[in-house]
C-alpha cells in the first residue's frame, strides 16, 4: 500500500513538477509517510522515478485503453480511445494532464533508467496507435500514429497552459479526420 500510494503521488507531482522535482523528503510531506518509509520500499530517488512511471502507466491503462478495449478493433476502437483520452483529460485524473505528454519532453534527450521508463510508455501509446490504425487500413500507420498523437500533446499543452477545454474536442476531431483520410 505505500508503495502504490508513493508511486501515485510521485505521478502526480510530475505532471505539475516534472520527474526531477520528486525528492524523498517532498514525497514524505505530500503522503504523509515517513522518510524512513519511503526508503523502505524504494532504495533511491530513481526508483521512486521509474515507480512513478509505472504507475502512470497503469491508471492510463485502467482509465483509457481497458475500458474500450472490448471495441472492435481498427477505427471503433480508435475512436472509443479518443474518447476515452478525452474523457482521461477532462476528469483531471492528474493534476497536471497528461502524464505522457509531461514527462516525454523533460526526459526526451536523456539516458538511464528513468529515460528508458518514459521512451517506453510513449513507444507503447504509439505502437498502439499504429497497429490500431493499420487494422483500420491506414497505409500511413506511423504517420497517422504520429499526427494523432500530435494533436493530444498540443490539446494537452493548450489545456494546461490557457485552461482551454475545447482544444481537446479540437483534438479529437482532427484525430478522428487522421482515420478518415
Amino acid at each position: 500500500m505505500t508503495r502504490r500510494r508513493a508511486a501515485r503521488c510521485a505521478a502526480d507531482i510530475a505532471t505539475t513538477h516534472g520527474l526531477d522535482s520528486i525528492s524523498v523528503g517532498a514525497l514524505a510531506s505530500a503522503t504523509g509517510l515517513s522518510k524512513s518509509g519511503i526508503l523502505t520500499v524504494f532504495s533511491c530517488r530513481e526508483a521512486i522515478q521509474v515507480a512513478a512511471v509505472a504507475e502512470a502507466r497503469q491508471v492510463y491503462v485502467d482509465t483509457v485503453i481497458a475500458p474500450v478495449w472490448g471495441a472492435d478493433p481498427g477505427r471503433v476502437r480508435l475512436a472509443a480511445l479518443l474518447d476515452a483520452w478525452v474523457a482521461y483529460q477532462r476528469a483531471g485524473v492528474f493534476p497536471g494532464g497528461c502524464f505522457v505528454a509531461a514527462t516525454s519532453a523533460e526526459y526526451g534527450r536523456r539516458d538511464g533508467p528513468v529515460a528508458d521508463a518514459v521512451r517506453a510508455l510513449k513507444r507503447e501509446w504509439l505502437d498502439l496507435l499504429e497497429r490500431e490504425l493499420t487494422t483500420s487500413g491506414s497505409t500511413e500507420p506511423a504517420e497517422d500514429a504520429f499526427r494523432i498523437d500530435a494533436y493530444l500533446v498540443a490539446a494537452n499543452t493548450r489545456r494546461q497552459l490557457f485552461g482551454d477545454d475545447a482544444a481537446l474536442e479540437t483534438a479529437r476531431r482532427l484525430a478522428l479526420a487522421v482515420l478518415s483520410g
